[in-house]
């Protein structure tokens, strides 16, 4: 995800609230009406679409997620546009066959918002920012003017399923009452309220994923392990953690797929594997598949395992323990995970390394 740049001039976590306007009256109002009880939400009625209109994504923020549903979209025939914040890195994914923009989340050029509201889907991948929040909320009537046309069909907000807090390692679904431990946490929870409010506002049908620990290829253990550098003090006292709920990058990508093709408008999504599992046996697995396919290797490589004599101090610090449920995107979504445990995802991450490689750090 895109890092945003602070502003000097400081927002409180209040100013996320929206008052309420008119929107447009579809059958989304009915959708959004019944989403706070136990009744299964309809989906949206794909008679309303017209099903010769080009598919359009706009993702706000090409970080590692969005640059690889970026790549998804494009081998599936849409046009896709976004946002970065660097030259670089917008010459780079030009090259990929993508409409770049350079954007400043805090100062939103109108001319990226016209093209914005020019497509059918939009992806928001922009993290908080520490006093403001959600960049792009603190301009909600903004958006409002921009958006409010009839193309753009769909929105989703990427989340993390760290708004949950620490639950004991208690297996954890959408209903669960969320208890964000720390200041950014409580503003991720506040933009994802501010997401759906705009969507229902403006008669979009609006979803938010909640994401588990996002892994994939250039960013797993794995990588973490052929980088042949010690785990800094953060990972070492995270390998304590008794369960660690994660999601391989192309199974967000499936998520997406489901909810385009079958959207739940106000809906709510914990995005994760079957397996959560502790980062020592995650890592165990992945040391034992480098070994195998380097052996002459293998000397080179610094242990995973914590140095507990180091990290003692801050383990009873450590929160967040929890085994999140995805029995909600199966049921309603009707996904089925390509990469189902840990173990499938950094196989499958391995057996596309033809030639030993020298990579970024990764998990």
């Amino acid at each position: 995800m895109e890092v945003c740049p602070l502003p000097a001039v400081r927002f409180p976590a209040s100013s996320l609230r929206y008052r309420p306007s008119s929107f447009r009256a579809t059958k989304l109002q009915l959708c959004y009406a019944s989403s706070s009880s136990t009744k299964e939400i309809p989906p949206f009625g794909h008679e309303e679409r017209n099903i010769n209109e080009k598919q359009m994504m706009f993702i706000m923020g090409l970080g590692f997620v969005g640059e690889f549903v970026a790549k998804n979209l494009i081998n599936q025939g849409w046009d896709v546009s976004g946002t970065c914040t660097s030259v670089a890195k917008m010459d780079r994914l030009k090259k990929l066959g993508l409409n770049l923009h350079l954007f400043d989340a805090n100062h939103p050029k109108l001319e990226v918002l016209d093209i914005m509201n020019e497509h059918t889907h939009l992806l928001v991948s922009i993290p908080p920012c520490k006093d403001i929040g959600d960049p792009m909320l603190q301009h909600a009537e903004l958006l409002r003017r921009k958006l409010g046309n009839e193309r753009l069909q769909w929105l989703c907000y990427l989340s993390t399923t760290g708004v949950y807090g620490d639950c004991g390692g208690a297996w954890v679904d959408e209903n669960y009452q969320p208890n964000p431990p720390s200041e950014l946490a409580k503003l991720r929870l506040a933009a994802e309220e501010g997401w759906l409010t705009l969507g229902r506002e403006l008669g979009l049908a609006a979803h938010v994923f909640r994401l588990g620990g996002i892994y994939g290829p250039g960013r797993s253990a794995i990588d973490t392990i052929i980088k042949r550098g010690p785990l800094s003090d953060a990972q070492s006292v995270r390998s304590f953690k008794k369960y660690t709920s994660r999601v391989h990058v192309a199974d967000i990508c499936n998520a997406l797929n489901a909810s385009i093709q079958n959207p739940f408008p106000g809906r709510i999504y914990n995005i994760v594997d079957d397996d959560p599992a502790p980062r020592t046996e995650v890592f165990s697995y992945a040391h034992k598949l480098y070994s195998e396919k380097w052996p002459s290797q293998i000397k080179n490589v610094v242990s995973p395992a914590p140095v507990t004599n180091k990290s003692s101090t801050k383990v009873g610090r450590l929160k967040g323990d929890k085994r999140v449920v995805n029995e909600r995107m199966k049921k309603e979504l009707g996904v089925r995970l390509i990469h189902p445990s840990y173990r499938s995802g950094l196989q499958s991450i391995c057996d596309q390394m033809h030639d030993f490689p020298t990579l970024s750090p990764g998990e």
